[in-house]
């Protein structure tokens, strides 16, 4: 049986999307009654219609009440590429591009806080965005320590959500498309090398495309230099259009299901940082144990299940906490993004046939 729920105690607006196997018995009287609930996605028909279902054949209702708009998790996921339907409409389209840049291999704050200027941008010049769907993910992410190009948006963010709330284009795409129909259909290309030439500026360019060059220079090379000063003010950067992969959420509403949805968490940094005592000289000290057992003291309840979030390599630095707290580590659940897992298979599949490390 597939049923949607939001857990009783639970904040978050999103709604889950469950598939388990119920056991019900029917009384004489005709009555109904729940004998027991399988374990999370023990509903094996209901994952089936999952292998069946086609990319690209649903498209969202234009009168979807609220409840509906928000993310549910455990659905069937649709982020194929936009297509671009025929040449006519592409030529009639009016697109905008940012090209180089330094922002590449920053954190992920870094690269948020950049491309939702330029999707701000795009959305307020009332243009289609053309992004690139491969990113480099930071060396602060990666097991090797090296940054590391090549990594899919999808892995990250829900890019079903993102085409069908604002208008996106995948960059390889829209260049196989201009350098098909730019010549034959007149399509112009407006350039733009300064980040101080202001989105307000632009509104009056009838050329098919904006395209903003970033130089080499940092900190004046990041996109989002776009979006200071007098623009800050004009144009907003679109958050409600950036959710977490539905993928993703997947795994963490595995995780709170198998922790029957009662627990607290804690997201404790160290790792680099901890050991770097030049830079952050009381981070170490300051999520010690015993100092997390202070802290925690008169906020969580002894005896209950405690999620630590964290980049400590080694997790028994945490042991002294299992006195007062039944402890959780995210690596517990490798079950979930292993060989067998859902997620291992659609992402190796996104990823032409190659696996993807969780990272």
């Amino acid at each position: 049986m597939a049923w949607r729920f939001r857990p009783k105690d639970g904040k978050a607006a999103a709604f889950y999307k469950d598939y388990r196997r119920f056991v019900i018995e029917r009384y004489e009287n005709c009555t109904l009654s729940v004998v027991s609930i399988g374990e999370y996605h023990t509903g094996m028909n209901a994952r089936k219609r999952k292998k069946y279902q086609k990319a690209g054949l649903e498209k969202a209702s234009s009168n979807l009440d609220q409840v509906s708009a928000l993310p549910v998790v455990g659905e069937f996921v649709n982020d194929s590429l936009p297509v671009v339907e025929s040449e006519n409409s592409f030529s009639q389209g009016k697109y905008l591009v940012y090209v180089g840049g330094g922002d590449r291999c920053k954190s992920m704050n870094h690269f948020l806080w950049s491309f939702l200027c330029a999707l701000g941008e795009a959305q307020y010049l009332n243009r289609t965005l053309v992004m690139d769907l491969s990113i480099c993910l930071s060396s602060i992410y990666t097991s090797s320590k090296q940054d590391e190009e090549g990594k899919d948006f999808r892995f990250y963010f829900d890019f079903e959500h993102l085409k069908e709330a604002a208008s996106v284009l995948d960059k390889d795409q829209f260049w196989a498309d201009w350098s098909k129909w730019q010549q034959k259909d007149g399509m112009n290309l407006h350039l733009v090398e300064d980040f101080r030439v202001t989105p307000m500026s632009l509104m009056e360019v009838k050329d098919a495309l904006i395209m903003r060059k970033f130089g080499s220079v940092e900190p004046d090379n990041y996109w989002y230099r776009v979006c200071e000063g007098e623009t800050e003010s004009v144009v907003q950067r679109p958050w409600h259009l950036m959710w977490k992969s539905r993928r993703l959420m997947d795994i963490v509403s595995a995780i709170a299901s198998k922790l029957n949805w009662d627990y607290d968490s804690v997201h404790v940094v160290r790792g680099e940082k901890a050991r770097n005592k030049e830079l952050w000289p009381n981070l170490d000290a300051h999520t010690s144990p015993d100092a997390l057992l202070s802290t925690l003291r008169d906020k969580v309840d002894e005896g209950r299940n405690l999620y630590i979030a964290t980049n400590e390599p080694d997790t028994s630095f945490f042991d002294p906490l299992k006195d007062k707290y039944t402890t959780h580590f995210l690596d517990e659940y490798k079950e979930l993004w292993d060989e067998t897992s859902e997620w291992y298979s659609e992402t190796t599949k996104l990823n032409s046939g190659v696996p993807v490390e969780f990272d």
